[in-house]
């Protein structure tokens, strides 16, 4: 992202002059109060949504009409967004079946998906027969489909309960691991972003910009017991004290 602003309809200034570099392969969480733009920047970085003025560059690729790079990117909203009406197997088919993918040719890649994220078992069950975390899995399964390169995620655990949130943090990095696949993350937990990133770029309040940028290395998995390390504790104290300087130092409103 290169100088990156967004001004809507309203007048609003969402973004002013951002400007972000994201390595392959690194996990990186957008990190900032709410208001502050992140999601803004993501859709954007999406194509979901066009600068006011800026750009994005992407590495050689496959570029589409849009200026994107053709199917290599995947969207994980913090809702499920799922099609009531269809089965798992039905929603995480929907951008195969978008790309002109027949359904026998993508069942066996359907069903090696639902697999990785535990699903493997409910293919023809329905949205409304599932948990809450259920369905975020469904989702992410369907963002994944497509074997994308760059997996952007909208604080999808947002709305849920602590215990199946730590689960599915745990899978995101499994998954993020085994697969190679860059993460963008946006997030308003300090703790969340600690646990899952490889970096934490920290937004001031809207407009939204980069305030801080934190690579993070850790000496041990990201694991059940590295939650209770006094690792984890100094490295969300540094990331909550970026966060609050971030919030004071201010933009416009908070």
């Amino acid at each position: 992202m290169h100088g990156v602003s967004k001004v809507f309809s309203n007048g609003t200034l969402a973004l002013s002059d951002m400007s972000l570099t994201v390595e392959r392969g690194e996990f990186l969480s957008l990190l900032g109060p709410s208001g502050c733009g992140k999601s803004t920047a993501l859709r954007i970085i999406a194509g979901l949504g066009a600068p006011s003025s800026g750009r994005i560059d992407w590495p050689s690729s496959t570029i589409n009409a849009k200026g994107l790079p053709q199917g290599d990117i995947g969207f994980v909203f913090q809702d499920p967004t799922l099609m009531p009406w269809a089965t798992v197997f039905g929603n995480v088919y929907l951008p195969l079946k978008l790309q002109g993918v027949g359904k026998d040719v993508a069942r066996p890649r359907i069903m090696e998906t639902l697999a990785t994220v535990g699903l493997a078992d409910f293919a023809e069950a329905y949205p409304r027969e599932l948990s809450g975390g259920m369905k975020m899995r469904v989702s992410i399964a369907r963002a994944l489909v497509t074997k994308p390169k760059l997996l952007l995620m909208d604080e999808p655990f947002a709305a849920l309960d602590e215990i199946t949130r730590q689960k599915l943090n745990d899978d995101v990095l499994k998954l993020w691991r085994q697969s190679g696949v860059t993460v963008i993350f946006v997030t308003h937990s300090v703790f969340e972003s600690a646990y899952l990133s490889s970096r934490i770029v920290v937004m001031r309040s809207r407009p939204g910009q980069v305030y801080a940028d934190l690579p993070l290395a850790t000496s041990t998995a990201r694991s059940e017991a590295y939650r209770t390390s006094e690792e984890y504790r100094a490295t969300t104290a540094l990331v909550s004290k970026a966060l609050q300087d971030a919030i004071h130092a201010g933009g416009g409103s908070h």
